[in-house]
């Protein structure tokens, strides 16, 4: 199996002058994978290459792809992608996927930064202070999740757990979602992207699923999203993804007849119980 000329245009864009080692000593493989990820793929997406540069990143980190994230990077740099934009988008998953896992990805990303002549630190983007965060964050979770959900969730919280609803308001949504840098519809993208690569939060992804829908994202984004994922996170995570999808935000049709097969498995997987484009520059400005 050669190659395909799109899947090396588009694989050149990406990293121009670079052969892979493994295009050396696993030959076949990269050949199906290059063919695959490159080519096949794309044409059944409509993110534009920032974007889904950012989201695969984003899903790298989830995975704790540690080594292909760092060579994709590179390539989303080479892209377009700004260094506040890949910084942010590490700031991003500390809430979700945790300091521990978020480390060595924010030292690799100051490393490449580095190699590329990028003086750190970068221009900050926080928007809150201690005074604001609590405030702030809220809005913003109210914003994406909705004023009632969020009331919700704080007149159900325990006594003994209310502490913990305070620092999602104030820590994830304050500290982090209400940061300049990128807008609140890709950042809800990468959470997505997040969530759905690391696996074992299908309620978050749930709950991201509408949120992506309150802030003006559609069906058809996050399935191009969970489309571009595939050939970095694999069949079972980007399944479950789908199922997500579809149980939140269903695709409206008379039969199931008309389903791609992608789409029925992965509404298969809801009833079994089993689990765009978008601007990247902040609109908050």
């Amino acid at each position: 199996m050669a190659v395909s000329d799109t899947a090396r245009k588009n694989h050149d864009e990406l990293f121009p002058g670079h052969v892979s080692t493994l295009a050396v000593t696993d030959p076949e493989l990269v050949e199906a994978f290059d063919n695959f990820a490159f080519d096949e793929v794309l044409r059944h997406t409509s993110l534009d290459t920032r974007t889904r540069l950012m989201v695969q990143l984003a899903a790298l980190v989830g995975a704790r792809a540690l080594s292909e994230y760092r060579v994709m990077l590179g390539a989303a740099l080479t892209t377009g992608v700004t260094p506040v934009e890949a910084r942010e988008i590490v700031y991003q998953a500390v809430p979700y996927t945790g300091m521990g896992n978020a480390f060595d990805f924010i030292h690799a990303t100051n490393d490449v930064l580095t190699e590329r002549g990028i003086e750190l630190p970068l221009p900050r983007q926080s928007a809150t202070t201690p005074a604001t965060r609590a405030q702030q964050g809220r809005a913003v979770q109210e914003q994406i999740a909705g004023a009632d959900r969020v009331a919700g969730m704080y007149e159900s919280a325990a006594g003994d757990e209310l502490h913990l609803q305070q620092f999602l308001s104030a820590n994830c949504f304050g500290d982090h979602l209400t940061r300049t840098g990128i807008s609140i519809p890709v950042r809800e993208l990468i959470t997505f992207a997040i969530l759905a690569a690391l696996g074992g939060c299908d309620a978050q992804v749930r709950g991201h699923v509408a949120a992506n829908l309150n802030v003006g994202n559609t069906r058809q984004d996050l399935i191009g999203v969970l489309t571009v994922l595939l050939p970095f996170i694999g069949y079972p995570r980007t399944l479950n993804g789908l199922a997500a999808i579809n149980e939140v935000a269903p695709r409206a049709r008379e039969s199931d007849n008309d389903m791609t097969g992608f789409e029925a498995h992965g509404q298969g997987q809801r009833r079994s119980g089993g689990v765009t484009r978008m601007p990247a520059s902040d609109d908050r400005d």
